[in-house]
């Protein structure tokens, strides 16, 4: 991956046998998400999505106490109080969400700690969710008095469905990696020890995949969440045409009947 300048320390960014390492990287707060971290996200994923290197995006915090613990409180009164200022954060926070819905290749997030507010919502922007045991998620905007968008909301509501978004909502109480694996927050639970190898070698057999299949089927999982009106379907099934045009397509059959592995380039 070329070199990328953030405007932060507090965010790192790898890449590794086909996987883009996206870290928040802020463990003495627990990895609380500031401004300027808001505003890294971005840079990072844009460059994963523009690297052919990437087949993957693995997201997680730094250090074994949180993914992302939340937005950064101590920077509520400067920058999150007038309306100035909150539009600044908040247009940080839109070209961050449209960064993420950008990435048509596979995102998935390693969770290990506090998943807690905007880091939730961090979450709730990936594909898939893998937690570590003891891992808590929970979004405390009602104890602290703040707005939650209608975007957090809507994912929210997708994944767990009204009632349980109702209650995670109203009551602003942290939700054990059980009982979020339970309302399907997450795909997995893991010991703490498990987590990495876990998700690398889940990682690794997406990376394995055919990426010209994959895109169309993130395609068609971004359309579903749509409006039925305002879905694009002529286009995902364009996607799926040209798997069967592609060079890959040959290769799977090829390796297929010679009982091997494939080697797939995304043409």
């Amino acid at each position: 991956m070329p070199h990328i300048s953030f405007p932060t320390d507090k965010m790192l960014a790898r890449v590794e046998d086909g996987i883009g390492w996206m870290t928040y990287n802020n463990p003495a707060r627990h990895n609380a998400m500031s401004l300027e971290m808001w505003q890294a996200a971005p840079i990072i994923l844009d460059a994963f999505q523009a690297d052919p290197e990437v087949r993957v995006v693995v997201v997680t915090g730094a250090g074994s106490k949180a993914f992302v613990s939340g937005a950064d409180i101590s920077e509520f009164g400067e920058k999150r109080t007038t309306p100035e200022a909150r539009a600044i954060y908040d247009d940080a926070s839109s070209v961050a969400a449209r960064a993420w819905t950008a990435v048509e290749k596979p995102i998935i997030a390693m969770i290990q700690g506090f998943c807690i507010g905007g880091g939730l919502l961090t979450a709730l922007s990936t594909d898939i969710r893998i937690a570590a045991e003891g891992s808590q998620f929970g979004v405390p905007a009602a104890r602290l008095g703040l707005g939650y968008g209608y975007g957090g909301v809507e994912k929210l509501n997708a994944l767990v469905g009204p009632a349980w978004t109702a209650e995670i909502l109203f009551s602003a109480r942290r939700l054990s990696a059980a009982e979020a694996l339970h309302i399907g927050l997450v795909n997995r639970v893991v010991p703490v020890d498990a987590l990495e190898s876990t998700v690398r070698e889940l990682a690794a057999q997406m990376a394995a995949n055919a990426p010209l299949t994959i895109r169309a089927c993130k395609a068609a999982l971004h359309e579903i969440h749509r409006d039925a009106t305002r879905r694009d379907t002529g286009r995902v099934a364009t996607m799926v045409e040209a798997c069967f045009l592609s060079e890959d397509y040959l290769e799977g059959q090829k390796a297929f009947l010679e009982k091997r592995s494939p080697q797939f380039h995304g043409r």
